[in-house]
């Protein structure tokens, strides 16, 4: 399948905050089906930081009666950040989640394809539509070696918004792989594919190894675990190396991320 050549993919999980979800309920109510076609909906309320005024309630009265209703799990205020409790709770190796959240790509850590799409297009994949979207370009991301003292994950990430930049990722799904890769524990992980959004990718993605399913396990669902990873001769679009003990800290300046600078500079 060539990049830029129309896909069509099977959702499995979805999953809204309290910013779009009314909307994407409405919208979804107004199909007349009766539940999610999916096999797993989540609304989460975390993005409000206070639920005290007339407007905030009124949301969580609605979205509690459409999950009863339509078969939705509804994540109360207070349980944590949508994506990443959609990771603990929900998230399997191999699934495809589509979110109304940038940063659902975090899903990538334990080899979900996770993608960040607006609330209409999550009420269109709660129908059963499958997903429409050009076919990405997939970059294989070669992570070597290990991270020095004072080095970590969130370096890792800055080297690549500093190498590929804020816009540089569009259209294009980068994979995590090597010896780098495997060293990383699922929440460094997830610091990395999180992140990605900030490069502008489709998603971000690791193998579902050893690491996964010591996570998994952690999580009281050692079950859902499954090895997956790319074959060892696949064919990519681009590839882009990284030695990881090369690496020093980094952080971001403003005003964008992509504005990398060591930290010994700052």
């Amino acid at each position: 399948m060539k990049p830029g050549s129309e896909i069509y993919i099977k959702v499995d999980h979805t999953l809204t905050h309290d910013i779009n979800a009314v909307m994407t309920y409405l919208a979804f109510e107004a199909t007349g089906l009766d539940r999610t076609q999916v096999e797993q909906s989540v609304s989460y309320l975390d993005h409000n930081l206070l639920y005290l005024d007339f407007k905030t309630p009124d949301d969580h009265i609605y979205l509690q009666s459409a999950a009863k209703k339509y078969g939705v799990y509804v994540s109360r205020p207070g349980n944590g950040i949508c994506h990443a409790v959609h990771v603990a709770r929900f998230g399997k190796p191999g699934k495809l989640s589509m979110g109304g959240d940038s940063h659902t790509p975090h899903g990538g850590a334990i080899g979900m394809l996770c993608i960040g799409v607006g609330g209409m297009d999550i009420a269109t994949a709660m129908t059963g539509v499958p997903m429409r979207l050009k076919m990405p370009e997939v970059i294989n991301v070669k992570l070597s070696g290990k991270l020095k003292a004072g080095c970590n994950a969130k370096d890792v990430i800055l080297e690549m918004l500093r190498r590929v930049s804020n816009k540089g990722g569009l259209g294009k799904v980068y994979e995590y792989t090597g010896e780098g890769a495997e060293s990383h524990e699922v929440p460094e992980r997830a610091t990395i594919t999180n992140m990605g959004a900030e490069m502008g990718a489709t998603t971000s993605i690791f193998p579902s190894d050893e690491a996964v399913r010591k996570f998994l396990k952690a999580q009281g669902r050692e079950h859902d675990y499954i090895p997956l990873a790319a074959d060892p001769d696949s064919d990519y679009d681009g590839i882009i190396e990284i030695d990881l003990s090369s690496l020093e800290p980094l952080c971001a300046c403003p005003h964008q991320p992509d504005n990398v600078k060591p930290l010994r500079e700052v």
